[in-house]
């Protein structure tokens, strides 16, 4: 079952794309995901005058791109400390220097495009919900200051200031982030694509991959397609493609739920500035304004299975708790999708052949490093030049045990949300 998403519904019109057949029989590049990752590439390639050509296997911002929160971060889910660590201080900071930037990156395309994705660049709130979390946090901000980052602590007082809620000890505000509706934004991207000369195709999926003496040989509506260059951008939602490695990873369901339009009197007395929130909790939640009024409510978990109840409950309870004066609402819409998330939280850029990357594990995070992990991998694949990419690829990536993980946080949402805010 895949549940309607509230962003279908109020996202800018999907854009008139081509459907099989008719496909042309060579490219410089073939990219397979019609995501962020995957439109960014896409819209790349055509701004370096390569010919390039995208299969997306359902229909455009259809996986994580389409279903998300819509915050636009800067940087990773972990603290730049635990990511010098992982991969040493040089790479970290490269890593670093890219994502900090992707705001910029992703609200000057939204600019320069004229894309009409509900953009409001007034920053998020990182909660504190316990004592721990705060502690978590003041750590987290020290680093990033450390870094340059332009982020702010708030104390208890100003966060129930800023969020209309008495229920966090602090909170980490980050002005260089926003939100925005991400189909609209993705589908902005895919338009722009389209316009500038890229072939963007729908409900095609790829069957196989083969390397060929010339490049990449790449089977689709039962006739093959050659290109020099191909990047594999479907994220958690990977297909089955022969003759590719599948990446490993593992998945976490994540849902939303949405009130209706609360009007100007409800809306007035939460997040009056429009910032975009999460908590700190093990099994976090996210709530943020749509640009119509409705309070969205998000957490991990799956409602696409048995647990939709359980979630859904615990959506209705969690928004009394934060929002008494809105114990009354009813939540009008859920939806659910799907988090890539590697083993270490860190993105990858797998090598999947001479001229082919895999990209892949955002852990939740996928707008501003799917757009320039799409953009930066396109232009490192047509200009031949592995130093252009935000993080050096690896020739393999193996993760165990990626099913157990994901019912390990499947089941410990579950009984969570059962168990809390009651």
């Amino acid at each position: 079952m895949t549940l309607e998403n509230l962003w279908q519904k109020t996202a800018i019109p999907a854009p008139a794309t081509m459907t099989l057949p008719g496909v042309a029989p060579t490219y410089d590049m073939v990219v397979i995901g019609g995501g962020f990752t995957g439109c960014s590439a896409a819209l790349t390639a055509r701004e370096l005058g390569a010919s390039v050509v995208v299969f997306e296997a359902n229909t455009i911002g259809y996986g994580g791109s389409g279903r998300n929160v819509g915050l636009v971060n800067a940087g990773l889910w972990l603290p730049p400390d635990e990511i010098d660590a992982i991969m040493g201080q040089r790479a970290a900071q490269r890593l670093y220097d890219v994502l900090a930037a992707a705001p910029d990156h992703v609200f000057g395309m939204i600019d320069r495009l004229n894309i009409d994705c509900e953009a409001r660049r007034n920053g998020t709130l990182h909660c504190a919900h316990s004592g721990k979390g705060l502690a978590d946090l003041k750590s987290r901000s020290k680093q990033l200051v450390a870094r340059g980052a332009p982020v702010e602590m708030l104390d208890e007082k100003a966060t129930g200031n800023r969020v209309g809620t008495k229920a966090f000890r602090g909170a980490l505000f980050d002005p260089r982030a926003g939100t925005i509706n991400p189909m609209s934004y993705v589908r902005g991207l895919a338009r722009e694509a389209l316009r500038a000369g890229a072939d963007v195709y729908e409900n095609a999926p790829v069957a196989s991959v083969q390397q060929t003496s010339k490049g990449w040989r790449v089977m689709v509506g039962g006739e093959p397609v050659f290109a020099k260059h191909l990047l594999l951008a479907t994220n958690a939602y990977v297909q089955g493609v022969a003759g590719i490695p599948r990446p490993q990873f593992t998945k976490v369901g994540y849902f939303q739920a949405a009130t209706r339009p609360l009007g100007k009197t409800l809306a007035r007395s939460i997040l009056p500035s429009g910032e975009g929130c999460w908590d700190t909790a093990m099994v976090m939640s996210s709530f943020r304004l749509d640009a119509e009024g409705r309070l969205l409510i998000g957490g991990v978990g799956n409602v696409e299975t048995l647990g939709r109840g359980t979630h859904k409950a615990w959506a209705k309870r969690k928004l009394a708790q934060l929002f008494p004066q809105l114990a009354k609402e009813e939540l009008q819409e859920t939806w659910g999708g799907t988090i890539c998330m590697t083993h270490d939280h860190i993105p990858k850029i797998m090598t999947i052949g001479p001229g082919g990357y895999s990209v892949f594990g955002y852990s939740g995070r996928g707008i501003g490093p799917g757009t320039v992990f799409g953009a930066l991998t396109a232009e490192a694949l047509l200009k031949d030049d592995p130093r252009r990419l935000p993080i050096a690829p690896c020739q393999e990536h193996i993760e165990q045990f990626t099913g157990l993980r994901g019912a390990y946080y499947d089941l410990g949402a579950r009984l969570t949300h059962w168990a809390a805010a009651r």
